[in-house]
């Protein structure tokens, strides 16, 4: 399992490397909420594609070894003691928007500059994506419970429309 503390150890081991990192996924959504909603199992992380070297590297000085490589669009490292990081590269555009890329090379994930927002785990502000970009991405595929306890709680915090 992936702890509160465990995701701001992380964030300031790769903050302390240097690497720009935002929260997705379930932690995102939390971070959006301002509070726990559930046990999560990993971290999803964004960072910047030209950064990945300072991202790995700091990650191995911290215990974390890959165990998955699906690039350019997601890799996984795994701590000994089970926790998982989900990592997903993006590249960044000079208006600040960035795109990463998908299992379709014809259709990239777009990230509007303006869905790099902030959050909070455990009282402490945190980079994260917004409420709109989580709900993109939580399409086109049919939804675990978890999914839709997550877009439950986006529709209760924030009143925007899900499609699930």
């Amino acid at each position: 399992m992936m702890t509160a503390d465990d995701v701001l150890s992380v964030l300031a081991v790769l903050r302390g490397a240097g690497a720009d990192t935002w929260i997705a996924g379930g932690w995102g959504i939390d971070a959006l909420v301002g509070d726990q909603g559930r046990d999560h199992r990993d971290l999803d992380l964004l960072h910047r594609r030209e950064q990945e070297g300072d991202v790995l590297a700091a990650l191995a000085g911290a215990g974390f070894t890959e165990t998955l490589d699906q690039r350019p669009v997601r890799f996984v490292v795994t701590h000994a003691e089970g926790r998982e990081i989900d990592l997903h590269p993006l590249a960044f555009a000079p208006d600040g928007s960035a795109v990463q890329q998908s299992f379709d090379p014809g259709s990239p994930f777009p990230y509007p500059a303006e869905c790099f927002v902030t959050g909070t785990v455990a009282g402490t502000t945190v980079p994260c994506i917004s409420a709109e970009q989580q709900v993109y991405f939580h399409q086109g595929y049919e939804p675990a419970d978890r999914d839709l306890r997550d877009m439950a709680r986006l529709r209760e915090a924030f009143g925007i429309a899900t499609h699930f």
